[in-house]
């Protein structure tokens, strides 16, 4: 071979080895994203399987109407409304606090606070996410149904709804502020300094500018907030109960899908029962609501979405 020819045999070789082990690396990163598809794709082959075996014994019609739930009992009800109406008080009900404080907190982070309380209050802030679900139940069932219990209202029991709207609204504070703060934030810079060079005032910056700019984010962090708290499970049970009531009197006990899927899960119901399978039933249905939930996000982030070039 000649001395020419060597540099050109070399540098092909490299590239070779360049291609071969990008094409490697593709393939992992292929591999490791069809998990999470493959994952997704089992969870929802399960829940239809056994659902749709569950719905072979119990007619739909019964179990979606239905206003009495005891799968458990003697006397057997399958009618899911209490749990959806627990479900939705309680996310709904958490949404009214998390919402407006979770925002309020983003428009502060973004637009009022210096670079120095900013660095302390936004890690405060997402603090509360790493606290356990179960430790917001116990602090609701020692701390806040007890306060309420005595100085507000002092008929209710140990357990009631309010309890867990509040932690659980408390619980998803930082989904709702990190999410709109980083949307906030992401708005350009020259909107902001257009609209002062006009005599805007900061307050009709952050509220006709920054946030109408923003508002796809903002929605989102809405969806994905209500979503999480439509799921949550520890805090509910531990602080709603386990009475599955259909009532939209917030100091009355309740109990939620999940709670209800966490009770019989951990029980001693027989595998293959029509009470076992009822769990999938109720999860079946807790997953086309938060599948729902996430369409309306996509949709509403797609039609409000700021593009900047």
């Amino acid at each position: 071979m000649s001395y020419e020819s060597r540099p050109v045999s070399a540098r092909y070789r490299q590239n070779l080895r360049n291609n071969l082990g990008g094409r490697l690396i593709g393939i992992l990163l292929f591999l490791c994203a069809s998990v999470t598809v493959v994952t997704t794709i089992g969870i929802v082959a399960i829940l239809c399987i056994e659902g749709f075996s569950f719905f072979a014994e119990v007619s739909p019609i019964e179990f979606f109407t239905g206003t009495k739930w005891t799968p458990l009992f003697t006397s057997k009800g399958f009618g899911v409304l209490p749990l959806i109406s627990g479900t939705l008080l309680i996310g709904l009900g958490a949404a009214c606090v998390a919402l407006p404080l979770g925002t309020l907190t983003a428009i502060y982070l973004s637009e009022y606070a210096t670079p120095k309380i900013r660095s302390v209050l936004k890690p405060m802030v997402e603090v509360l996410s790493g606290i356990p679900t179960v430790v917001y139940g116990y602090f609701a069932l020692t701390f806040v149904s007890p306060f309420i219990k005595e100085y507000l209202y002092p008929e209710a029991g140990p357990y009631m709804a309010i309890s867990a709207i509040i932690v659980v609204g408390i619980m998803i504070v930082p989904i709702v502020a990190s999410i709109s703060d980083d949307a906030l934030r992401a708005v350009p810079r020259e909107l902001r300094e257009a609209a002062y060079g006009v005599g805007s005032s900061r307050l009709e910056v952050t509220t006709r500018v920054a946030f109408p700019a923003a508002l796809s984010g903002i929605i989102a962090s809405y969806i994905l907030a209500i979503s999480r708290a439509i799921g949550e499970t520890m805090a509910v049970t531990v602080a709603a109960g386990a009475r599955p009531n259909l009532t939209a009197n917030p100091l009355e006990a309740v109990q939620t899908m999940t709670a209800y899927i966490v009770s019989v899960s951990l029980g001693d119901t027989p595998h293959g029962t029509i009470e076992f399978k009822t769990i999938f039933a109720v999860g079946l249905t807790l997953f086309f609501m938060t599948l729902v939930m996430n369409v309306i996000s996509s949709r509403i982030t797609k039609r409000f979405r700021e593009v900047y070039d």
